[in-house]
């Protein structure tokens, strides 16, 4: 079904205007207007809704559909209110007994409007080709309804019972298509229901959720033709329970349509569902428990003594709880199969995992089968983000989060499974997730644990051998040379050959330089400056930068590991500040606070700084890591880099 863009619109306009028209009827003519204010506020409301829907929801009829409903929800109301009037003061308003007939069965097309509305949601289109007969045969339905409604056998309906028919009394063959036609309509609407369990069957996803919603008043509309039928066989006229349940239907179409098309996901639809069975079966067993109990203890103690109002109530109160658990799980098992099997997965993996039979991990594998979802997710909550079970990353969209104690520990993801049900099986499966992040935590702390010792052993070996290289190559090589100059003399001695004074001078000079490599190979292994405290350490190695850096350090004296540390933390900071992000700045600050000291570097240069692209932090974070600290880096491109090492020392 195709509608013109502003459809839905145009069909608000006309319910502003016949809202307008009543209200100044009613203004002109005093008579009772709590009946047209109720209708026209809410016909008015469904055709707002219908419009936000239509803006919302492209190339969709629901959003006209529904306009459509409140138009005529509101034109009702306004022919009565019009009807009224004239009654009161003919004069006041024109009316012709011919347009009174033709109007006299308007009310069908309410139900047409709602039938054709319940096969069109939500998509738009038909459950499949063989429901494409039903709309034009709805159409015409109606069409026939009002031409045949015109010359009833039976009075117009309220208030215009009292008109003389223009036309007379029907034809035997009118009358009867007139009970074809409306047996017809019924069907058709009873059909339009069905047609909503067809396309559950065959939808998931959002469309289902969807559907779950609409369910609330799906159930009223096709329930509604049997009540009045019924009423009519049973009074000879639809009455005050046709018109009430009639309303209860609009309202609940209302709300179900509204939220089901702009928020499936507001309420856990199922919940609802399955809450609304549960608690209307109870009320129904209750309300026979006390009817079955108050005649029984009637007859015993009096129909009137109090004392069998309150047996029958204390027995209802006693039934209440075992009653409606009963029914909660007999509605959750009917209603909701898939939902019940990952619960019973999950009970059934828990109980494996305690006897040692299964691993936690197993979760995701477990949910995918019982859910029948391959698309389904588990991502655990890591340091390095969502991982799996694998350490795959898990996307970070249209997750459902998993909570334990009010923290966030994990999340579920599918495509396949409504978020209504991936939050209750997230419920339930906190404690296995937890158990699973744990041992992912631990297995990745294991692992860095693993890579940290072998680049400490690496490093070491480097270090080593670039020793062994400056001692061979520098001192050694000059104490070698001295020894041989020095033997070398000591045979040329008694012939007077050599010159001993020069010889001397030379070795000493010799000997001052193998001193002063060996104070800068030492100066190397700890900074001999720190022998004036940290503060002038990092203030000797910070004078000659062209960078400004500013110094906030503790004056209070730490720990030769702990002042170390702390230096070489400082110093590779500063290094990469001035050399690699180009910074302006740059602030040092230490402090002490209990049994821990912290080391904080910022710079305001380019930012983007990897511990893995080789620039030395990764050794920073082993030697920090290596007392017993933590390293954390914020380097985001363009916000500049800040470095804070926090080191544990004795309080």
């Amino acid at each position: 079904m195709r509608w013109p863009r502003p459809a839905a619109l145009g069909l608000l306009g006309v319910s502003a205007v016949l809202t307008a028209g009543g209200t100044w009827l009613l203004v002109r003519t005093p008579q009772p207007a709590l009946a047209f204010a109720g209708l026209a506020v809410l016909g008015l409301a469904m055709a707002a809704l219908g419009v936000t829907i239509e803006f919302r929801v492209r190339a969709n009829p629901v959003g006209p559909l529904l306009a459509w409903v409140g138009a005529i929800v509101v034109f009702l109301a306004a022919r009565d209110v019009y009807y009224r009037t004239w009654l009161t003061d003919p004069g006041s308003v024109p009316l012709d007994a011919r347009v009174v007939a033709l109007l006299n069965e308007s009310g069908w097309w309410l139900l047409a409007a709602v039938a054709l509305l319940l096969l069109h949601f939500p998509d738009g289109s038909l459950p499949n080709e063989r429901w494409r007969v039903l709309p034009p045969l709805i159409v015409v339905l109606s069409l026939v309804q009002q031409g045949v409604g015109a010359t009833p056998r039976e009075p117009f309906t309220e208030p215009m019972e009292g008109l003389a028919h223009p036309w007379g009394p029907p034809s035997d063959v009118v009358h009867v298509l007139s009970y074809v036609v409306t047996i017809g309509l019924v069907l058709t609407v009873l059909a339009a229901g069905i047609s909503l369990v067809a396309r559950f069957r065959s939808s998931t996803g959002i469309v289902r959720a969807q559907l779950k919603w609409l369910a609330f008043a799906g159930l009223a509309v096709t329930a509604y033709p049997v009540v009045c039928l019924a009423e009519i066989v049973v009074t000879g006229r639809s009455g005050v329970v046709a018109t009430v349940l009639g309303i209860v239907t609009i309202v609940a179409l209302f709300c179900s349509v509204g939220i089901a098309m702009l928020r499936h996901d507001l309420y856990d639809v199922d919940r609802v569902l399955a809450d609304t069975i549960s608690y209307t079966i109870v009320l129904l067993v209750l309300i026979g428990a006390y009817a079955l109990s108050a005649l029984t203890l009637g007859l015993v103690v009096g129909r009137d003594s109090p004392a069998a109002a309150a047996g029958a109530t204390a027995i209802c109160a006693v039934l209440l709880t075992p009653v409606r658990r009963r029914l909660q799980r007999l509605v959750d098992r009917r209603l909701f199969p898939r939902t019940r099997a990952a619960l019973l997965a999950i009970e059934d993996l828990q109980h494996r995992v305690h006897t040692q039979a299964a691993q936690p991990e197993e979760l995701e594998a477990t949910l995918r089968t019982a859910l029948r979802d391959p698309t389904l997710r588990v991502g655990l909550l890591l340091p390095s983000g969502f991982r799996d079970a694998h350490g795959a990353p898990v996307a970070d969209t249209a997750l459902v989060p998993i909570t334990l104690g009010g923290t966030q520990i994990g999340v579920l993801a599918a495509s396949g499974t409504t978020p209504a049900v991936l939050k209750v099986v997230a419920t339930a499966a906190a404690s296995l997730v937890e158990v699973a992040r744990l041992r992912g935590e631990l297995a990745t702390a294991l692992r860095e644990v693993e890579a940290s010792r072998t680049r400490i052993i690496q490093a070491g070996d480097a270090e080593r051998h670039k020793l062994e290289r400056d001692l061979h190559d520098g001192a050694q090589q000059r104490l070698v040379s001295l020894g041989m100059a020095m033997r070398l003399a000591q045979r040329r001695l008694p012939t007077g050959e050599v010159d001993v004074h020069a010889l001397l001078d030379q070795g000493v000079a010799e000997l001052a330089t193998a001193i002063a490599e060996l104070r800068q190979i030492a100066h190397g292994l700890r900074p001999t400056s720190l022998d004036d405290g940290l503060h002038n350490a990092l203030a000797a190695l910070t004078n000659k930068l062209p960078v400004p850096v500013a110094l906030e350090i503790m004056s209070e004296p730490l720990t030769d590991d702990v002042a170390i540390t702390a230096y070489y933390v400082a110093a590779e900071a500063i290094t990469n500040a001035a050399k690699h992000a180009h910074a302006s700045t740059i602030t040092v600050r230490v402090t002490q606070q209990a049994d821990e000291v912290n080391v904080w570097v910022k710079d305001d240069g380019c930012g983007g700084a990897d511990p893995k692209s080789g620039s030395g932090l990764a050794g920073l974070a082993d030697r920090v890591a290596a007392l017993g600290g933590s390293l954390r880096l914020s380097s985001r491109p363009g916000s500049g880099t800040t470095i804070q090492a926090v080191l544990p020392c004795a309080s």
